[in-house]
């Protein structure tokens, strides 16, 4: 008997082409079920959130779409219609008021980090380890996130209070729109010092710049940041499996990495 004949190189592309035919017919499924969540993030998360979306994306297939700013505007704007799916918030009292007011779903809001507060300066030795700068009060301005829509302003304003200073620094205080503002006005040189979130001054993998002081908790009430699925995003599988990964090992390793608490 005669030895088979080896295969041609048209059999060899057929069999390839139904290789490839039978990846695509077991891909297509699951690209099919990929589809976009628009999220809104608090402005001081906005940079360990960017590792996570893309941790997400690259986990699901499915995309995220984000805007970033304050947690009290975001309030507005959901109230007025904004076509959000999720909040990642920077207090947990802003997605407890959704849930009241019938726009986020009930039972789904989380903690996902507690945020520190940090009194920076961009210039070395300006701010001292025990925060007796802001008591001496040799500087010209003092940044702070606005109080009534940002969680961090409003902590940075507490603390004022409680060490007695608020009435006598009040003329320097130069008020931002969120904290990723007050943290350029110090950046900028704009504002000598401002009360910023410890995610902005210490980023993975990079020192610290200039000079600060880490807040103790004791002097503020904890900031707990919570996430919430908004009615808009209630039946969108994209949005609930978002929460479910800003719960996972992964994300939680990110949030520790740029100093936030869980």
């Amino acid at each position: 008997m005669s030895d088979p004949l080896p295969p041609s190189p048209s059999d060899l592309l057929g069999r390839a082409a139904r290789r490839w035919a039978l990846v695509l017919s077991l891909a297509l499924p699951a690209l099919a079920q990929a589809d976009e969540v628009q999220v809104a993030v608090a402005a001081n998360f906005a940079g360990p959130f960017q590792q996570i979306a893309a941790g997400f994306a690259s986990a699901t297939g499915h995309q995220v779409v984000v805007s970033t700013g304050s947690t009290g505007k975001f309030h507005a704007q959901i109230r007025h219609g904004a076509p959000f799916s999720v909040l990642i918030a920077a207090d947990d009292e802003t997605p407890a008021k959704l849930i009241d007011e019938g726009l986020a779903v009930k039972g789904s809001s989380f903690t996902y980090a507690v945020g520190k507060l940090v009194l920076w300066s961009a210039k070395p030795g300006f701010v001292d380890a025990q925060g007796d700068v802001l008591k001496k009060g040799q500087f010209e301005h003092l940044a702070i996130a606005n109080p009534k829509l940002a969680p961090y302003g409003a902590a940075g304003l507490e603390v004022l209070k409680k060490l007695g200073v608020h009435e006598a620094l009040a003329p320097k205080i130069v008020q931002a729109e969120n904290i990723a503002q007050a943290h350029q006005f110090v950046a900028t040189g704009n504002a000598e010092l401002g009360f910023v979130a410890w995610s902005q001054v210490a980023m993975p993998g990079k020192p610290p710049v200039g000079s600060w002081w880490l807040v103790p908790p004791q002097l503020h009430t904890s900031i707990r940041q919570n996430a919430v699925l908004l009615t808009t995003g209630a039946n969108q599988a994209a949005a609930q499996a978002l929460l479910k990964y800003l719960q996972s090992d992964a994300a939680k390793a990110v949030i520790q990495s740029w100093g936030y608490g869980l």
